[in-house]
């Protein structure tokens, strides 16, 4: 039977199983229903993938990562030599993803089977970050980029690229799920309700989120069309939201840089 600590979602053709690692990651492993062909998006570490698939009795063909981080490919290595899976990964970040075999980028497709996800560049992050987007299915995999009510720490990126690379994920249709790849809803939470106070579906979700983890259960994964309510960093846009930051009239990639250095700072 599956580790106790994963969960298992359906989306038709798509299994996806959600699996705790480290502190606060996630890794995604994925299955075709109709060829059984598996992948993983991320490798934060090789032990709780490996454990599941050996339960699941599924051998990992395909390993997607998102960016070079260490918490999203640390597994790489070792689950390539036990599966003998190909890694795939941006073409942007060079050799610094470990044993990739193939390089993509923005207009590419990945398959999983006869599953196929578009590959749309999303830096920011990290200045190679990809995002992968099984559009058939309508589910996504934004890796660091966004999070539920937040986003992820300008590293590499501009506020410019993280705010267009957001922008792109908003653009897709609503009842897109997207698996985030960390654990940071009620932090996030906190913060947006900070500077949105009067936004009534933040409020909802936030205690929505505080109920999840009180009883041990993922907040995640979410719908994009809650998002594009809740989350402030994909409403830089709003006029409210650039009064809330004291930028009233400016462009939306200064009000999303000014809500990015408070939740820095937070």
């Amino acid at each position: 039977m599956p580790s106790p600590t994963s969960r298992r979602f359906s989306h038709g053709a798509l299994t996806v199983h959600q699996i705790p690692c480290l502190k606060d990651n996630y890794a995604f492993l994925l299955r075709d229903e109709e060829t059984g062909d598996v992948a993983v998006v991320d490798t934060p570490e090789a032990g709780p993938i490996l454990a599941l698939a050996d339960d699941l009795g599924w051998r990992i063909g395909t390993i997607l990562n998102t960016h070079w981080h260490a918490d999203h490919t640390g597994g790489n290595e070792e689950i390539k030599a036990a599966h003998g899976a190909r890694i795939v990964g941006p073409a942007a970040e060079g050799d610094r993803i470990p044993g990739r075999d193939e390089a993509v980028s923005e207009g590419n497709e990945v398959r999983v089977g006869n599953l196929r996800a578009a590959v749309i560049a999303t830096p920011g992050h990290t200045r190679g970050h990809i995002t992968y987007h099984f559009e058939s299915v309508g589910v996504l995999f934004p890796g660091d980029t966004l999070f539920s009510l937040g986003c992820g720490r300008l590293f590499e990126g501009t506020p410019e690229e993280m705010w267009s690379s957001l922008s792109k994920i908003r653009a897709l249709p609503d009842e897109t799920v997207a698996y985030p790849a960390h654990e940071y809803t009620v932090s996030n939470a906190k913060f947006a309700l900070g500077i949105d106070p009067g936004n009534a579906a933040l409020r909802d979700r936030a205690a929505e989120a505080e109920r999840q983890r009180a009883a041990g259960e993922p907040t995640l994964p979410v719908r994009l069309g809650a998002e594009k309510a809740q989350n402030p960093f994909l409403r830089a846009d709003d006029p409210g939201l650039a009064v809330a930051v004291g930028l009233e009239g400016s462009p939306p990639a200064q009000v999303f840089a000014e809500a990015r250095r408070r939740k820095d700072q937070a």
